[in-house]
């Protein structure tokens, strides 16, 4: 990702976080974390056509968040820092709380409440 300095810190982190804003994406760097990835590799794994996995990874690599290499004929991926991963540990770590705390709420409400949506027809 490019930075201009002088764009607030605050617009460079949504910007960051805009790039990290597609699923394929986000499946593409977990997968880097484990280790370096061919696009062949990946494509199973990604589960998006070959053309759409091309642009996503070159929108990662434009933001500055993985580096390809040329190996023969195939073209491997790597994250360009370690932070990356820990970056998306983190975030899975955020979401198992926010999901265990939505678990607790609906097991707290009474069950009349959770019935009145039920209750149409």
């Amino acid at each position: 990702m490019p930075t201009n300095s002088s764009q607030p810190l605050y617009r460079m982190k949504a910007d960051f976080f805009k790039t990290l804003g597609h699923p394929a994406r986000i499946r593409v760097l977990e997968l880097l974390s484990e280790r370096d990835h061919a696009v062949s590799e990946m494509l199973p794994e990604v589960g998006i056509e070959p053309a759409n996995l091309s642009q996503q990874l070159s929108i990662l690599r434009r933001a500055g968040l993985v580096t390809a290499r040329r190996e023969g004929l195939s073209v491997s991926y790597a994250l360009t820092s370690p932070k990356i991963a820990d970056l998306l540990t983190i975030a899975r770590g955020i979401l198992t709380g926010v999901v265990a705390g939505q678990a607790e709420l609906l097991a707290e409400q009474p069950e009349s409440a959770a019935l009145v949506g039920d209750s149409a027809g």
